[in-house]
C-alpha cells in the first residue's frame, strides 16, 4: 500500500451541497464517509460539513451540480467530486456545472464522465470498495431475513419494468420510499436478503456509489449489467450479475435455491478483500499539488452580502452570522448588540473578515427579527452596514396568523405598521443621515406562497437604505431632543 507523502500538509474538509434542505443531498453522506475513511487512513485531518466551506482546508465538494457559485473557488481551495453520470444518455446537468468542472480541480469515478467536460486523462479516478466501519456483529443470517428483494432510488419506466419482471418470477420486491437516507435506510438494507440495482440512464454506468454501501453493510447485491456497463474489479466477483434476458430465470432458480445464501456470503467475503487506498492517495496528492503553488485570496474579505442566521438556511458565498454556535455560522456575532465599525473577525470557515460601514449590498434576515431582544439596535447596525441604495429582505411571522406566537423563543410578531419607525419616523431611533424606504411588502401563506392578508402566516418586506432629504433632516432637528449635530464654531 503506497501512501501520500504529503497527506498531513493540509486539513481536508468534505462539503456536501444541500440546497434548500433538499433531502436527496443526504445520499452523498455515503460517499463522503468513504472519502473520510480513506483520507484518515492516509494521515489527513478530515471534517464533514453541509454547505460550509473551510478557508483553512482543502475542500472536496459533493453535489455541486445542484448549484455552486464559481466565485467561491477564488476564496477557497475547492476540488469537485463528480458523482453524476455525464455525457451522451447521462444526467442532464446545467452548462454552468460543466464549465465549473472544466475550470476547477475534479475527482471523478468514471473516465467517461471526464470526456464530457474535456478533462479526460487529467482527472484522478477513484472507486468505492469495502467500508469496514459499516460492519455490525448482529446481522441476521441472509436466509432468515424478512425482506426478499429491496429496491431504493429514483424510479422511471425502465426500472419499474425490471422490478415487475422480478415479481413475475415469484419474488417480493420491497420499495423503500424515495428520500430515506442514513441509518434508517441502512436498517432496511440489513433486513433484506438482497438489494437489486439497475440503471436509471441509458448510459448504464455502474452505480458503485450505491452498491459498495450495501455490500459493506453485509447485504448481497443483484445488479443489472448491460454491454456498456463497466464495473471496477472489486465488484466483478462480489455482485450477482443479470441482464434483461437472464433476470427472470435468475430469480426463479438461483435466488430461490438453498445455495444462494452461501454464494452470497462468498461474494461478500470477496468484496472485503479489496482495498483502493492507492487511488485515494493519488487523489489526495493531486489535490495538494493543485494548491501547492496557487494563491487563494487571503486578504481581508469585506462581504457585500450578509445572512443573519445560519443552521439549515446557511447560504454559501454570504457571510452567515448567528448567535448560536450549534447553528455553525461563519461568525458568532450578535447584531442586536452595539457594534463598533470597522470590525475585524476571524473565522475558520470564512477566513479573515472585516465589516465596514456603508459597504454591504444586501442583508437577508429570514425569521430572525421575532427572536431579537433589541430590535432597534439590530436595525441600526444593518442601516450602518448597508451602502446607500443597499437592500434588506426580511421575512417575519404575521401577528394575526394562527401560527403566531407558537415558538416559545418569539418575543414579537409583526403587522403592517411595524416598519413605520424605520422609514417615516426614523428620528425616534436616533437616525439622521439615512433611513429605510419600504420597497415592497407581501403576505405569505404557510407554504411561503403569495397570498392575501386574510390568509397570511408571514410577511416579506424589502427595505432600501436611502439618504434623508433636507426636509426630513429639518424635521428631525425639530423633534429630536438635540439639534442633530451642530458644528463647534471657532473663536
Amino acid at each position: 500500500m503506497s501512501q501520500s507523502s504529503q497527506s498531513s500538509q493540509s486539513s481536508i474538509h468534505l462539503c456536501i451541497i444541500q440546497p434548500g434542505g433538499s433531502t436527496p443531498a443526504l445520499g452523498f453522506l455515503d460517499q463522503a464517509r468513504f472519502f473520510r475513511y480513506q483520507f484518515r487512513r492516509l494521515g489527513a485531518e478530515v471534517t464533514i460539513g453541509k454547505n460550509r466551506l473551510r478557508h483553512d482546508a482543502i475542500n472536496f465538494v459533493f453535489g455541486a451540480h445542484a448549484g455552486f457559485d464559481p466565485d467561491l473557488t477564488r476564496r477557497y481551495r475547492c476540488v469537485l467530486v463528480n458523482l453524476e453520470q455525464l455525457g451522451e444518455h447521462g444526467a442532464q446537468v446545467s452548462p454552468d456545472y460543466l464549465r465549473l468542472l472544466a475550470t476547477t480541480p475534479v475527482i471523478d469515478y468514471d473516465e467517461r464522465n471526464a470526456i464530457a467536460y474535456g478533462a479526460s486523462g487529467r482527472v484522478p479516478i477513484v472507486s468505492f470498495a469495502h467500508a469496514p466501519y459499516l460492519a455490525t456483529g448482529d446481522l441476521q443470517p441472509i436466509e432468515k431475513r424478512p425482506t426478499d428483494i429491496l429496491f431504493f432510488g429514483s424510479m422511471n419506466a425502465r426500472r419499474l419494468h425490471l422490478l415487475q419482471t422480478i415479481e413475475s418470477a415469484g419474488c417480493t420486491v420491497s420499495l423503500l420510499p424515495f428520500g430515506i437516507f442514513g441509518p434508517e435506510r441502512d436498517e432496511e438494507i440489513r433486513r433484506a436478503k438482497a438489494v437489486f440495482n439497475c440503471h436509471f440512464y441509458d448510459s448504464a454506468r455502474f452505480e458503485q456509489a450505491r452498491v459498495f454501501h450495501c455490500l459493506s453493510l453485509g447485504t448481497p447485491v443483484i445488479s443489472e449489467r448491460t454491454a456498456s456497463t463497466m464495473a471496477a474489479p472489486q465488484f466483478d466477483d462480489s455482485v450477482f450479475w443479470v441482464n434483461a434476458d437472464t433476470i427472470r430465470a435468475f430469480f426463479q432458480s438461483e435466488f430461490r435455491a438453498p445455495s444462494f445464501a452461501d454464494a452470497a456470503r462468498a461474494r461478500l467475503a470477496a468484496f472485503s478483500t479489496h482495498d483502493v487506498i492507492d487511488q485515494y492517495a493519488a487523489a489526495l496528492d493531486y489535490a495538494q499539488h493543485q494548491f501547492a503553488s496557487r494563491i487563494i485570496e487571503a486578504e481581508l474579505w469585506r462581504p457585500e452580502r450578509i445572512h443573519i442566521g445560519s443552521g439549515k438556511d446557511y447560504m454559501p458565498g454570504w457571510l452567515n452570522l448567528d448567535i448560536l454556535a450549534r447553528a455553525e455560522p461563519d461568525v458568532l456575532l450578535d447584531l442586536a448588540a452595539p457594534l463598533t465599525l470597522p470590525k475585524r473577525l476571524d473565522s475558520a470557515l470564512a477566513g479573515p473578515v472585516e465589516l465596514r460601514a456603508d459597504s454591504v449590498e444586501f442583508i437577508y434576515a429570514n425569521n430572525v427579527l421575532e427572536h431579537v431582544g433589541d430590535l432597534t439596535q439590530l436595525m441600526t447596525n444593518c442601516l450602518r452596514l448597508l451602502k446607500t441604495d443597499g437592500q434588506m429582505l426580511i421575512e417575519v411571522p404575521y401577528e394575526k396568523a394562527p401560527s403566531a406566537w407558537q415558538d416559545p423563543t418569539h418575543v414579537r410578531a409583526f403587522n403592517e405598521n411595524s416598519w413605520i419607525y424605520y422609514a417615516q419616523w426614523f428620528w425616534y431611533l436616533g437616525w439622521f443621515e439615512s433611513r429605510f424606504n419600504i420597497v415592497e411588502l407581501h403576505y405569505l401563506d404557510a407554504n411561503l406562497a403569495a397570498t392575501t392578508v386574510d390568509h397570511a402566516y408571514f410577511m416579506r418586506v424589502r427595505l432600501q437604505k436611502v439618504a434623508t432629504t433636507a426636509q426630513e433632516r429639518t424635521t428631525a432637528r425639530a423633534v429630536r431632543p438635540d439639534f442633530g449635530g451642530i458644528p463647534e464654531d471657532a473663536f
